[in-house]
């Protein structure tokens, strides 16, 4: 399994969410299998997505692409700190 993690700032939540929400479909044909989003319990404009990819070309291509740049200009993202990971082991305790 290919995951990514994403820490970054926005500008505004609610308008961030709107916008990663009308992408869903864009994130899909991409290749993005699953994900969640996450908030710093002490600063709700700093969000964590990290989601299962099919492969970590596929989701370097899509958020180094002209239009995610666009797009996250856009959704009021600042600074973000991208983290591509290839899945060592998992578990449930």
């Amino acid at each position: 399994m290919e995951y990514v993690l994403i820490i970054h700032a926005v500008k505004d939540y609610k308008a961030w969410k709107q916008v990663f929400d009308d992408a869903a479909s864009i994130r899909k044909y991409a290749g993005e299998q699953s994900y969640y989003v996450l908030r710093d319990e002490n600063d709700a404009n700093r969000v964590v997505h990290f989601s299962k990819w099919a492969s970590i070309a596929q989701a370097r291509a899509f958020f180094e692409s002209a239009r995610l740049v666009e797009i996250r200009r856009q959704a009021g993202v600042e600074a973000p700190e991208f983290n591509y990971l290839h899945s060592l082991e998992q578990g449930t305790l």
